[in-house]
C-alpha cells in the first residue's frame, strides 16, 4: 500500500474521525470532479483491501470461530439449566410462605370453629342433595355414604395455553372430592348446570396464580399432565377457595390417618399343635401388620405432587426408591395396596413429564448432555427402554434441526466440511452420552446401532443433494467423499464403523458420477478424434515445455522425455496427449472414490474410453496413405500401448489391491503390426 493509502487508513481509523467534517475539508480541497472521483477511488480500494484482510482473518481463525460458538451453546445450555434452578428455588420458598401462613390462619380457623359451632353432616348432606337436583348427569354422586357439601360457588375458566375465557362454571366442594358443572344456555325446569368433571382431593393439587393485570383473582387446579385455570369474582372470594380447599384436602388425610390407626390390628393366632394330633394338617394363618403410620408414608402422595409441580425428579424418585425399599419384604395386606395404587398413579404422572421433558418439541439446545437428567430419573424407574427410544428421538431431531439450519455455501466442498464437522461431531457426543447413560442396558446397543443407520442416511440424503443432484465435476465430487470418509474413521474411537453403511448409501450416486463423467470424456475425445490432423505439438516456448513435463510427471509417466524434439516440440499429436491427461485425472478420481462395490463400474469405464482412442487409431492407419503420418501414427500408438496403459494398470493396482484384469486383456489381445513407414499397421 502506497504512502498516501497509510495516511488515509490511519486518518479513517483514528478515534476523533468525524465524517462530515472531513467530506466537507475535502470538497473544499477538491479542484473538481476528477479530485473526487480519485478519492473516491482511493477509498473503493481501501474498502476492498479491508474486506480481503477481514475474510483472511475469518478463515485464519475460523476453528477459533467454531469453538467459541461451541462454548456460547455450552454457555447457554447452563443458563438454561440455572433458570431452573432459580425458579425451583422461588416455588420452594413460596411454598414455605404459604406453609407459614395456613398454619397462622389453620389457628384462626380453630378459634372460629369454637365461637360459631358449624352446621351438622345432616344438614350438609341435606343442602347438597338440594344444590345437586340442580346438575344434570350427577344423581350417583351422593351414593356415597358420608359425603357432604363444604363450599360451593361460581368461576369463570380460561384457556391455559392462550388465558382467554372458555366459559362459566359452578364448583361444587366437598369433603372427598371436587365437582365442575357448567352452566346450561336453555334451562328446563329446576336443572341449571351440566356434569362437566369430578376429581378426588388427592388426585390434584392447588396453586395459586400471581395477579398480572388484565388476569387477576386466578388459582390453578393441577391434575398431571393437564391443568385447569380458574377464576373469582374477586380477590375475597378468591383467597376463601384457597384457604377452604387446603383446609379441605388437609382435613380428609387427617380423617384418613385416624381411620387406619383405630383399624384393630389383627394379631396371628398361634395354636399349640403338640397337643392336639388331629390337627396336623390344618394351616394357620399368620397375617402380619404393615405399620403405615409412619408420617413421610402418609405424607408421600402430596409429597410426590410437589416434587412433580416442582420439577424435583430426582427427590420423586428417591422417595419411591425409599418406599419401594421399605415394602420390599411386607406383605401385600389391603392398606398396602391402597398406598400402591395412589402411588402408581404418581409414577405415571412423573413419567409423563419426564416423557415430556425429552419430546423433540422442547428446546433442543444444550447439547445431548441437557437430557440426562430425564434419562437418567427414566432408567431409575425401569422405563429404560422408552428412555432409550425418547433419547434417540430427541438426538434425531436435534441433528435433522443442525443440518436444517446449515447455510448452504457457494462453494460446495466448504459447505461438505460444515455438514461432516456438524453431524460427525454430534453422533460422536450423541454416542459417548449414551454409553454414559445406559452403561448398564446393555440391550440397548442395538438400538443406538439402529439409530446410527438411520442417521447416517439422513446425512446422506443432504450430502448427495448437494454433490450430486447439482451435477458438480467428478474431482469435487471426489473430495466430498474423501472429506465424509475421514470424518466416518473418527467414530472408530468409540467402537463404531459406519463406513460400510457410508459406501452402501453413496454406492449408487457415485455410480452414476463415474458413468456420466465417463460420456463426457468419450465425447470430447471423440470430438478431438475428429479434428486430428496428426502432427507433432509446438509448445512455442520452453515454459510450456516444462509445464507439460511436469503434468505427465504428475499422472506418473517418468519417460515423457523421450517423446520430446528440439527446442519446443513433442512427438505426439495434441489429441494423444489430451487423452493422457484426461484418462489419468478420470482414474486418479475413481480411486478416491473406490471402494469395493465400484471394481467392475470404474473397470468397465476406463476399458471403454480407452477402446475410443485405440478405434481412433486403427481407424487412422486404415485410411491414411501418407507414409510419413503412418509412422507418426505407430509412434503416438506406441506411446499409448507401451507407456501410457502399463502406467494406468499399475496405478490401479496401487491403488485398489489387485490387478486390473480386464486392461491387462486389453493391451495383451491387440499386437503392433510395422513393417516398415509404408505398410499398414493394424489393432486386432
Amino acid at each position: 500500500m502506497t504512502d498516501t493509502g497509510n495516511r488515509l487508513r490511519k486518518q479513517l481509523e483514528s478515534a476523533n474521525f468525524d465524517p462530515k467534517q472531513y467530506v466537507k475539508q475535502l470538497s473544499q480541497q477538491s479542484d473538481g470532479d476528477r479530485d473526487l472521483q480519485e478519492h473516491r477511488q482511493k477509498i473503493q480500494t481501501l474498502a476492498d483491501e479491508t474486506a480481503q484482510n477481514l475474510k483472511k482473518n475469518v478463515y485464519k481463525n475460523y476453528r477459533q470461530f467454531i469453538e467459541t460458538a461451541k462454548e456460547i451453546s455450552y454457555l447457554e445450555s447452563e443458563m438454561y439449566q440455572l433458570s431452573h434452578i432459580l425458579t425451583e428455588q422461588k416455588s420452594i420458598m413460596e411454598s414455605i410462605t404459604q406453609a407459614l401462613l395456613s398454619t397462622d390462619k389453620d389457628e384462626a380457623a380453630k378459634e372460629m370453629q369454637a365461637a360459631f359451632p358449624k352446621e351438622t353432616e345432616e344438614v350438609k348432606q341435606r343442602t347438597l342433595t338440594t344444590l345437586l337436583e340442580k346438575v344434570e348427569g350427577c344423581k350417583n354422586i351422593m351414593e356415597t355414604p358420608g359425603r357432604y357439601l363444604v363450599y360451593n360457588g361460581d368461576l369463570f375458566e380460561y384457556d391455559v395455553d392462550n388465558m382467554s375465557q372458555i366459559q362459566k362454571v359452578h364448583a361444587f366442594l366437598m369433603n372427598d372430592c371436587l365437582l365442575i358443572a357448567t352452566w346450561l344456555p336453555n334451562r328446563r325446569g329446576a336443572v341449571r348446570y351440566k356434569y362437566n368433571a369430578l376429581y378426588d382431593l388427592d388426585s390434584f393439587a392447588i396453586v395459586n396464580v400471581k395477579d398480572n393485570a388484565p388476569m387477576k383473582d386466578m388459582f390453578k387446579i393441577l391434575m398431571f399432565p393437564d391443568s385447569r385455570i380458574f377464576q373469582a369474582e374477586n380477590s375475597k372470594i378468591k383467597k376463601e377457595w384457597l384457604e377452604i380447599l387446603d383446609e379441605t384436602k388437609k382435613n380428609k388425610a387427617i380423617k384418613e390417618r385416624h381411620k387406619k390407626e383405630e383399624e384393630p390390628p389383627h394379631s396371628p393366632v398361634r395354636q399349640d399343635m403338640s397337643n392336639n394330633p388331629f390337627d396336623e394338617d390344618e394351616e394357620v394363618v399368620c397375617e402380619e401388620i404393615v405399620n403405615l403410620s409412619m408420617e413421610w408414608i402418609q405424607e408421600l402422595p402430596e409429597d410426590l405432587d410437589v416434587c412433580i409441580a416442582q420439577r424435583d425428579f430426582e427427590g420423586a424418585v428417591d422417595l419411591l426408591d425409599k418406599l419401594n425399599e421399605y415394602l420390599k419384604d411386607q406383605p401385600l395386606t389391603q392398606p398396602v395396596k391402597g398406598l400402591k395404587v395412589k402411588v402408581e398413579e404418581r409414577v405415571r404422572q412423573l413419567t409423563e413429564v419426564l416423557v415430556f421433558e425429552l419430546s423433540p418439541d422442547r428446546s433442543l439446545r444444550g447439547g445431548p448432555k441437557a437430557t440426562r437428567r430425564a434419562v437418567s430419573q427414566l432408567i431409575r424407574l425401569g422405563q429404560s427402554t422408552k428412555a432409550c427410544e425418547l433419547f434417540l428421538k430427541n438426538r434425531a431431531a436435534a441433528v435433522q434441526t443442525a443440518i436444517r439450519q446449515l447455510r448452504i455455501e457457494g462453494a460446495t466442498l466448504l459447505y461438505i466440511h460444515k455438514l461432516c464437522n456438524i453431524f460427525f461431531t454430534s453422533l460422536l457426543e450423541t454416542a459417548k452420552e449414551f454409553e454414559m447413560d445406559f452403561a448398564g442396558n446393555t440391550g440397548c446397543y442395538s438400538a443406538f446401532v439402529v439409530w446410527s443407520r438411520s442417521a447416517m442416511k439422513m446425512f446422506v440424503g443432504a450430502f448427495s443433494k448437494q454433490v450430486f443432484d447439482s451435477k458438480e465435476s467428478l474431482s469435487t465430487a471426489a473430495e466430498c467423499v474423501k472429506v465424509a470418509k475421514e470424518h466416518c474413521k473418527q467414530l472408530s474411537e468409540i467402537g463404531l464403523d459406519l463406513t460400510f453403511t457410508l459406501q452402501s448409501l453413496l454406492v449408487k450416486d457415485i455410480k452414476a458420477a463415474l458413468q456420466s463423467y465417463k460420456e463426457i470424456i468419450i465425447e470430447a475425445t471423440k470430438h478431438r478424434n475428429s479434428e486430428e490432423m496428426w502432427r507433432k505439438m509446438n509448445l512455442m516456448t520452453p515454459e510450456a515445455l516444462g509445464k507439460l513435463k511436469e503434468e505427465m510427471r504428475n499422472c506418473g509417466i517418468n519417460s515423457f522425455d523421450q517423446y520430446t524434439g528440439e527446442d519446443c516440440w513433442v512427438n505426439l499429436s495434441y489429441t494423444i496427449v489430451a487423452f493422457t491427461k484426461q484418462m489419468m485425472a478420470f482414474l486418479e478420481e475413481g480411486l478416491k472414490l473406490y471402494f469395493p462395490e465400484l471394481h467392475m463400474v470404474l473397470l468397465e469405464s476406463l476399458r471403454e474410453i480407452i477402446l475410443v482412442a485405440v478405434q481412433h487409431v486403427d481407424y487412422s492407419l486404415r485410411c491414411e496413405q501418407d507414409s510419413e503420418k503412418k509412422a507418426f501414427i505407430c509412434h503416438n500408438a506406441s506411446f499409448l500401448y507401451e507407456t501410457v496403459l502399463p502406467v494406468m494398470e499399475k496405478r490401479f493396482e496401487e491403488g485398489v489391491g489387485k490387478p486390473a484384469k480386464q486392461l491387462q486383456d486389453l493391451r495383451n489381445g491387440s499386437r503392433l503390426i510395422r513393417v516398415n513407414p509404408e505398410s499398414t499397421m493394424s489393432v486386432v
